[in-house]
């Protein structure tokens, strides 16, 4: 569309994309930080994005993401991962989430040390209920945040090198009112490039 309305070429509307992508990935870094706290309760969770498919004779995987969110204050971290072991999600969640906060995941053997990594932790067994019936742990606002992220990722012609962006990208559009999106965007363009401040050029 963008292509036959304004007459660009098809190269030229992929370095638009990718400088698009190159400030709403500045932008999740930049807001990132750790979230929760002493005594407040942050759920954590992993999900996997795009399914696996047989397309020609081949299986095509998707990509596993780890996120959070503190219920308190709605803040969340997402970080694409590799690997879902133990060295991984640990040092993740040492990254993202301060010390003293309540965590609450599902059994997922990988989070069995966070009670000696100065965090109390809660869990619940999926196989059995949503909600543990004893401690009334659940982790029903970050399956929530999942569905959400999910919607806003685009449908067709995704590429595993750009999901990055993808992700900044859902991240961006939650945080943000329809109304209110583009002039932030903007905001976030002159923050990465400051016209008084242009970058120096290369020798």
């Amino acid at each position: 569309m963008v292509r036959n309305e304004l007459g660009l070429s098809n190269k030229t509307i992929c370095d638009w994309a990718s400088f698009c992508r190159e400030v709403l990935i500045e932008w999740s870094v930049k807001r990132q930080g750790k979230i929760g706290g002493k005594d407040m309760i942050v759920e954590i969770d992993k999900s996997k994005f795009g399914k696996r498919k047989y397309n020609v004779g081949r299986i095509v995987e998707g990509q596993w993401v780890f996120g959070g969110i503190c219920r308190e204050t709605k803040s969340t971290f997402l970080v694409p991962v590799e690997k879902r072991d133990k060295d991984t999600l640990l040092q993740i969640i040492k990254d993202k989430i301060e010390p003293g906060s309540i965590i609450i995941s599902d059994c997922w053997k990988a989070y069995n040390c966070l009670q000696d990594e100065g965090y109390q932790h809660l869990t619940v067994n999926h196989s059995v209920n949503f909600v543990d019936s004893t401690t009334l742990a659940h982790t029903n606002t970050v399956e929530r945040l999942w569905r959400e992220v999910k919607l806003k990722f685009p449908l067709f012609g995704r590429r595993k090198k750009h999901f990055l962006g993808y992700l900044a990208r859902s991240m961006f559009v939650m945080a943000f009112e329809e109304d209110k999106r583009f002039h932030q965007f903007l905001l976030e363009v002159a923050a990465l490039y400051n016209p008084l401040h242009p970058p120096h050029p290369q020798p």
